[in-house]
């Protein structure tokens, strides 16, 4: 009875009377990204735009975005929870309502919102709720987070379609991606960015559908 309430409390977003207080100051994290040594804050070019991924184990994540010609700077953290500045013991728990997420940071001369969404659909598994594989709990629930009109719209046109095409492959379950504007997003302590650059054998969960993201 113990793991299973454990279980569903991982898998429930909690509400703002239940979650974790957090604190008032940022956690720390690196300064530079490992890869490229861009700045992870900024300042950045005026000419570039930021979405916000979630798909499950934030390294994994974090590294195929890293690798687009066009991506200026990627990190991760946490976002569309409530707990203020969490760290990442409290997020695992479910007590703060975030999710793992990638910030990327993309030149859209080079490389198109709509193309960093067709990898975002490819790549993983949105219809898997609280989860994706092995990994359970919402830390690790699919999500998009937009930070422009055009981005939103995007985005749900995108999952319309996709899921179209999960219909036609066969599949019949339903996308969960969360998809809403972003509110805040928190950066992850430093050992997790950048984390499969140093750790190159390192856990990586990412495991798609089989299912194409093209228009039909």
């Amino acid at each position: 009875m113990l793991f299973e309430n454990f279980f569903s409390k991982k898998t429930q977003m909690p509400t703002p009377a239940d979650a974790l207080p957090g604190r008032s100051d940022a956690i720390a994290t690196s300064e530079f990204h490992f890869v490229n040594q861009m700045s992870l804050k900024g300042p950045w070019p005026d000419n570039l735009e930021t979405a916000y991924f979630g798909m499950g184990c934030f390294w994994g994540v974090e590294r195929l975005y890293w690798q687009i010609d066009g991506v200026f700077v990627t990190a991760t953290g946490y976002a569309g929870g409530i707990t203020p500045n969490p760290t990442y013991e409290e997020t695992v728990t479910g007590q703060t309502g975030h999710t793992e997420i990638v910030q990327v940071v993309f030149d859209s001369r080079k490389v198109t919102f709509e193309q960093l969404l067709k990898t975002f659909w490819e790549e993983h598994d949105p219809t898997q709720g609280m989860r994706q594989g092995n990994d359970v709990g919402t830390t690790y629930r699919s999500a998009i987070y937009t930070t422009t009109r055009a981005q939103l719209e995007a985005a749900k046109l995108s999952l319309k379609q996709y899921q179209k095409n999960l219909s036609k492959a066969g599949v019949s379950s339903e996308i969960t991606t969360e998809i809403k504007p972003l509110d805040t997003f928190y950066y992850a302590e430093g050992y997790h960015q950048q984390y499969l650059a140093k750790n190159p054998g390192g856990y990586c969960n990412l495991r798609g559908t089989g299912v194409t993201c093209v228009k039909s």
